[in-house]
């Protein structure tokens, strides 16, 4: 058995390894993605901050505010009433509006997003670019980095070909685990945790893949299973439910009529933060049709998912009600666990430390893809072994009778 499974390793390895290394490296990179992209796009994505603030403390624009910006653009006919609109985190950083993309030509076309970039200060246009689409300028950089990885661009069906890739990563893990188990004595536990000096290149290739393998697993088995709950999700929740309740999450409509007067966007965000008083409105999605309530994204304070946060509030767009709350600070069994995917898959559930972990354990596919490839081609070229002339003779069958 052990053979077979150091077999499926091997060829699993093979198979995915270009694609698990694409995978590791662009998610080093994308999980610093908001501050490398600020960093290349200066004037797009960061203003001076207001008068008497601290840059980098945290904004809380007022419903008012948000309104205006809302209000601004869908009244200019250069881009009208977006989709949705990511406020400002900090002091510095700008509103960012997304439009809904068109539907791509076939399930292989990567989608396009607009993305208009609004001042906060004196709601000025600071620019635009297309979220989805390839390039290595300074503005779409971070964008093709990130549709890489999730998407391989090549939209949804690069969905389905990532999430084969973490049942893949999954198959790996766990051979390789079983593959590297040793002798249960404390000297051959050391020599398979560990990497010795001397000896040469594809011994110490396997020393290295061996020990590295130990120490990152079980990160690898959290980012492949949580990869495939991002892409394919209805291939794992069936067994998340039959250990603990899943609540299903189906959209929403208004309970208001349709012919009512619509609120606007800082109505619905004040009965946001009316519902949820210690968190950050951080985005807000608008309705694009006359039966869609508002959602609004906020961050509590002790959610262990940073930036735009994981609390999610329903606001009916005739009446303001709030029609549904999606809380992770008071989920239970199965949604419980599905709220620690995310900030788990990033590292930021334990903050600076844990996005550090991830970046550099996304960095070990290329050092397993090496290192597996020198073994495997030293064994490949291991010349058989000549048999000693007494071998050979061992190996002969002794004359019968009727011959002697």
């Amino acid at each position: 058995m052990k053979a077979l499974i150091r077999t499926i390793h091997l060829w699993a390895g093979l198979v995915f390894g270009t694609i698990l290394v694409l995978q590791g490296l662009t998610g080093t990179v994308i999980g610093w993605r908001h501050e490398l992209d600020a960093w290349l796009n200066p004037g797009l994505l960061q203003v001076a901050p207001p008068p008497g603030m601290v840059p980098g403390a945290e904004a809380r624009p007022s419903p008012a505010h948000v309104a205006a910006v809302a209000a601004r653009l869908a009244g200019d006919p250069a881009y009208g009433r977006p989709d949705t609109l990511f406020l400002p985190e900090v002091h510095g950083d700008v509103y960012v509006a997304w439009y809904r993309p068109e539907k791509p030509d076939s399930s292989w076309s990567q989608g396009v997003t607009r993305q208009v970039m609004v001042d906060p200060a004196n709601l000025a246009v600071l620019g635009e670019r297309n979220w989805g689409e390839a390039g290595f300028s300074r503005p779409l950089l971070m964008p093709t980095l990130f549709h890489l990885h999730r998407y391989l661009m090549v939209g949804d069906a690069g969905k389905l070909i990532i999430a084969v890739q973490g049942v893949a990563l999954l198959l790996l893990t766990l051979t390789g685990i079983v593959v590297w188990w040793p002798k249960m004595t404390l000297s051959a536990f050391w020599h398979a945790i560990s990497v010795r000096r001397g000896g040469n290149w594809p011994k110490f290739s396997f020393q290295l893949h061996r020990a590295a393998g130990f120490y990152v697993a079980p990160v690898l088995l959290v980012l492949a299973f949580s990869g495939v709950y991002f892409n394919m999700p209805d291939w794992v929740t069936p067994a998340i439910r039959a250990v603990a309740p899943l609540t299903k999450s189906g959209k929403l409509t208004n309970a208001s009529s349709k012919d009512a007067p619509r609120i606007d966007a800082g109505v619905a965000m004040a009965a946001a933060q009316a519902r949820y008083p210690q968190g950050r409105v951080s985005r807000i999605g608008l309705p694009g049709k006359p039966e869609q309530p508002y959602e609004i994204r906020v961050r509590q304070p002790g959610e262990l998912r940073h930036g735009a946060g994981a609390t999610r509030v329903s606001v009916d767009a005739g009446s303001g009600a709030v029609l549904r709350t999606i809380d992770p600070l008071a989920a239970r069994g199965g949604d419980w666990f599905v709220s620690l995917l995310y900030p788990l898959h990033t590292g930021e559930a334990f903050g600076l430390a844990g996005r550090i972990l991830i970046s550099v354990v996304g960095l070990t596919p290329l050092l397993f893809f090496v290192t597996g490839l020198v073994v495997w081609l030293k064994f490949r070229r291991k010349p058989a072994k000549r048999k000693t002339p007494a071998a050979e003779a061992a190996r002969r069958p002794l004359p019968s009778r009727e011959a002697a």
